[in-house]
């Protein structure tokens, strides 16, 4: 065990000094690794803050019942009965038609227009929160309701939860085909380089075969420089997406206080970047196996 560590040890400081000896190339390889993630990894994080403030605004979407105008106090409670034991709902209050046209009048700037109606055209209304539901059980909530014989019209909006679901799903789906087409371009990108490397070292892996060095002692640096090349690439791009991230939210500190709202940009989690920075040292350490395997056995000691 100490002598197959001690090997794994010496191939890691082998790998880290030739990332050293040519530290312009090595940087300029990782930063374009770098650039290249930065663009599904901010999609990535993006899409994650859009569904966080999605499910901060829709966990209790909302649906009013405006009721008939000539609804009676006796079908007021008939309703408020109804809704105590319906089943999804979080919470609901009953607004009659006088608060209703008191309200419009504070808050419409038509004080005068309101003030001068001879009769309120306002209906009595329940508003009522909605447990998280599905677009679908929201439409069924709303129909049900709008069946009721007290019911006028019973109103809530599903089209923009069912585009955002959509712009999700599509975010979602992008950022798999970019990170499956790039992550096959680091593959590439570290089997070329290993190649190279190969070539250049030909003499040099000739005498180790020689001197009866096996191919897993001779491939295990250029393993280990693809893994430290793709996990460097991940960490470069988790460093541009932090920076971008910093910027965004410096500038949403205006617009948030003149709405009056709480709302900035979070950057990828724990796990996520854990994943991100294994799963990038992953696909480095495929290209380089798979360069080594094609081009070591071409190279036999004469």
């Amino acid at each position: 065990m100490k002598m197959w560590l001690s090997q794994h040890w010496q191939a890691l400081g082998q790998t880290l000094k030739q990332l050293a000896r040519t530290p312009l190339s090595s940087l300029l390889s990782i930063f374009v690794i770098g650039i290249a993630f930065s663009l599904p990894l901010g999609i990535y994080t993006l899409i994650g803050n859009l569904q966080a403030l999605s499910g901060h605004v829709a966990n209790t979407p909302q649906l009013s019942l405006f009721l008939r105008m000539d609804a009676t106090s006796s079908d007021i409670e008939q309703i408020n009965a109804r809704l105590e034991k319906f089943p999804n709902i979080a919470s609901f209050k009953f607004v009659s038609k006088e608060i209703a046209l008191q309200q419009l009048q504070h808050e419409s700037g038509l004080a005068d227009v309101v003030s001068s109606l001879i009769k309120n055209p306002l209906p009595d209304a329940f508003v009522i929160d909605i447990q998280p539901v599905s677009p679908n059980e929201l439409e069924s909530i709303q129909a049900t309701m709008k069946k009721w014989s007290e019911v006028e019209h019973a109103q809530v909006d599903t089209d923009w939860a069912r585009r955002l679901d959509a712009f999700i799903r599509l975010g979602q789906f992008s950022v798999l085909m970019l990170a499956c087409l790039l992550g096959f371009a680091l593959i590439i990108v570290v089997f070329n380089t290993i190649r190279l490397q190969i070539l250049t070292k030909r003499d040099e892996i000739e005498v180790s075969k020689l001197i009866g060095a096996t191919d897993s002692f001779i491939r295990r640096p250029f393993l280990y420089f693809g893994a430290i090349q793709g996990m460097a690439g991940a960490a470069s791009a988790w460093l541009i997406i932090a920076l971008g991230i910093q910027a965004i939210n410096e500038s949403l500190v205006e617009l948030t206080q003149l709405y009056s709202i709480d709302f900035y940009i979070d950057h990828l989690s724990l796990l996520d970047s854990l994943s991100l920075l294994l799963f990038s040292a992953w696909l480095g350490w495929l290209g380089a196996r798979l360069s080594v395997a094609q081009h070591l056995s071409l190279i036999e000691p004469e």
